[in-house]
């Protein structure tokens, strides 16, 4: 081969490299333009989400300080010209606040860890238990669920004014001392967990309790905060239960004091006395899930996987 033939293939060597690298960077920065692209919309559409989502409570936070008159004007204003602390006022002088932000911890409280501990000791007996008829018990409780539970506030009702618990703390707490939809929540977390270490722990001689106590609720305090979080959010936030069961403000909850703000005595609801209240009754809960959502997320995350 002549020293002009090894001239021009090296050239066209070095054109065909040069184009491969060429169309290489293109590629590049094609894909990381698309990339780019899909992290602006994905970023977008995360604080479009976040904004729909926080606006509710910003709404709740500017009504609670914007004066009553201003709040029955239409159009109504999302940014009004003046602030007060006058519907703080008035709320604590309509309600005994301090009551009934106690009465509702004592209630969500109690029943929260009341239910996680009867929850999951059914979850354990669901989930590490063989016993005959398992799988059909299962089938029964998850069967109760479709159940409404307006069906039941009837009976329920009776049931309870005829042992004298109406207006009673215990009245309001034992219809919620035990969840189906936690009980099946932490059963699938139990299953995850494997089997050997209670044959492990069964060699060694230990019991079913010390097993549950000792293995299994170490390993599922995300599942066990998760179901607590759920329950400590339904039972604070509820409203038909207590406002049927109680008619006191010794033992009324914040939802049930807030809902005797309206229709009683005014043809004008004071929309601002109540979203102060709203936003009172709702602080708790954000304090309480601005600890335990790490473990909250993680408990979502990892039930059912096996």
């Amino acid at each position: 081969m002549s020293a002009a033939t090894k001239t021009a293939s090296s050239e066209s060597l070095e054109e065909m490299n040069a184009r491969i690298n060429e169309e290489n960077a293109r590629l590049r920065k094609k894909a990381t333009t698309r990339r780019r692209i899909g992290l602006f919309w994905s970023y977008f559409a995360l604080v479009l989400i976040t904004i729909l989502m926080v606006f509710p409570l910003i709404i709740v936070l500017l009504v609670s300080f914007t004066p009553n008159a201003v709040t029955q004007t239409w159009p109504p204003k999302v940014i009004p010209s003046a602030f007060t602390l006058e519907n703080y006022t008035s709320l604590f002088q309509r309600l005994p606040v301090g009551r009934e932000m106690l009465n509702t911890v004592v209630f969500a409280g109690v029943v929260t860890i009341v239910s996680v501990f009867f929850d999951s000791l059914a979850a354990y007996g669901l989930s590490r238990v063989d016993f005959k008829g398992r799988g059909l018990l299962l089938g029964v409780l998850i069967a109760t669920m479709m159940i409404p539970g307006m069906a039941l506030l009837i009976p329920v009702y009776k049931l309870l004014a005829g042992m004298g618990l109406v207006n009673s703390y215990w009245g309001i707490i034992i219809p919620r001392m035990a969840d189906v939809g936690g009980i099946f929540l932490l059963r699938q977390f139990f299953i995850s967990i494997p089997k050997d270490l209670d044959n492990a722990a069964r060699i060694d001689g230990a019991g079913e309790f010390r097993i549950f106590a000792q293995i299994i609720l170490p390993n599922a305090i995300p599942a066990i905060l998760t179901v607590g979080m759920f329950n400590f959010m339904g039972n604070w936030n509820d409203l038909l239960w207590p406002l049927i069961m109680t008619s006191k403000p010794e033992t009324r909850t914040i939802t049930a004091g807030l809902a005797m703000l309206t229709g009683h005595g005014s043809s004008v609801t004071p929309y601002g006395v109540v979203m102060a209240g709203a936003l009172i009754s709702a602080l708790p809960l954000l304090v309480v899930f601005f600890f335990v959502q790490k473990r909250f997320v993680e408990g979502i995350a990892m039930t059912g996987m096996k």
